[in-house]
């Protein structure tokens, strides 16, 4: 108890260190900065438009879901996998801004999607984690849009989360509540796509709904569905035997299922001890030899990115600075330089250099030659 209890309180105080946006941040500004970049995103968003106040969601939970698009710029000195928050009103110069917004219908959501999509161009969607607002889950797809510098449109899934560390329980309820919402809207997106280029990025919790939201529409028979999307799960809080059971329905995707973990996530820790010490996904060791066969057996690519850098305290969001290499790995993916088209489990080197199984990194260091 004493255990719990401490490293709870080390997440309310992290937490509580940085102060958080508040809507204020989704106003727009008339200008931009010249030579920044400037991103266009979509939300869909299960949360509840706060009464009385001007584009504010908040905790509550709507019957339908709304749709929303941003301009948002990206200042010049942008520092890749951070988000420049405004201390004021926002200065396009040195801050992320908004520039432009629009209340959407479904229709119009839908129909600038499958613009979008007749393009060419990658949907990548975000289904942000516990502890989230509207407004940090947008900035936070934008940032990983202008890192990733590909051709491609981000869409934000905004569950109701409280955004608050002390409601774990409450936003797995939260989440529970939206996972026809997210079943929906991954038809809405295959329906438009006109081949495999909906990019599925689920963190934290949010993986857990991208799971089950996956699991949803194959009990369902939506292969179809299925077949258009590549999955991304970044630091899954799924406990492992659920995520097994999940995997089970769901079955072997293609390109696999790509999991993305740190052995020292401390949200992970908490979730852990919250569950009654039963393991995460997202903290599973890739040295481990049975952890290499089960993903090898099951269809899944594990890569573990601890050594990417981490802002939060937390070392939960790690995934923000893997954007900036996406570039370099889809190069070598194309190339057959990595190992990135196959199961099981990897390790990436800071710098996108490497991606290697961990057991032939070990067999270089007994034997460099």
């Amino acid at each position: 108890m004493l255990r719990v209890t401490s490293l709870l309180l080390t997440l309310v105080l992290l937490g509580s260190c940085a102060g958080r946006p508040g809507a204020d941040v989704l106003q727009a500004v008339n200008t931009r900065a010249t030579a920044g970049k400037s991103i266009a995103a979509y939300v869909v968003s299960t949360r509840e438009k706060e009464a009385g106040k001007t584009l504010a969601f908040g905790a509550g939970r709507a019957d339908q879901p709304n749709y929303a698009r941003f301009d948002i710029s990206i200042p010049p000195d942008h520092k890749k996998g951070k988000i420049e928050w405004p201390s004021g009103k926002p200065d396009a110069k040195k801050d992320f801004a908004v520039t432009d917004r629009d209340m959407l219908s479904k229709d119009a959501f839908k129909h600038d999607l499958a613009g979008i999509l007749s393009s060419g161009k990658d949907v990548g969607l975000f289904v942000h984690g516990y502890n989230y607002s509207y407004q940090e889950a947008l900035f936070r797809a934008a940032q990983m849009a202008a890192d990733a510098d590909i051709n491609g449109v981000p869409v934000v899934f905004s569950w109701p989360s409280m955004a608050d560390v002390t409601g774990y329980l409450a936003d797995k309820e939260a989440a529970t509540f939206s996972r026809d919402g997210l079943a929906d809207l991954l038809i809405d997106l295959a329906q438009k796509s006109p081949r495999k280029n909906v990019i599925v990025f689920g963190h934290s919790m949010g993986a857990w709904l991208v799971m089950e939201a996956l699991r949803e529409l194959r009990l369902k028979g939506r292969n179809d569905v299925i077949a258009k999307l590549q999955v991304i799960l970044a630091a899954p809080d799924i406990d492992t035997d659920v995520f097994r059971k999940q995997i089970e329905v769901v079955g072997r995707l293609d390109p696999p299922l790509t999991v993305l973990v740190s052995k020292d996530d401390r949200a992970l820790m908490a979730a852990s001890l919250l569950a009654g010490e039963r393991s995460r996904v997202g903290a599973l060791d890739v040295t481990d030899p049975e952890i290499s066969k089960a993903a090898k057996r099951e269809g899944v690519q594990f890569v573990d990115i601890s050594e990417l850098d981490s802002s939060d305290g937390f070392n939960h969001d790690r995934y923000a600075a893997l954007a900036a290499l996406l570039p370099k790995l889809d190069e070598k993916r194309r190339g057959g330089g990595n190992d990135l088209t196959r199961a099981g489990a990897f390790v990436l080197d800071a710098v996108g250099a490497t991606v290697s199984s961990p057991f032939r990194l070990a067999s270089k260091v007994v034997n460099p030659n």
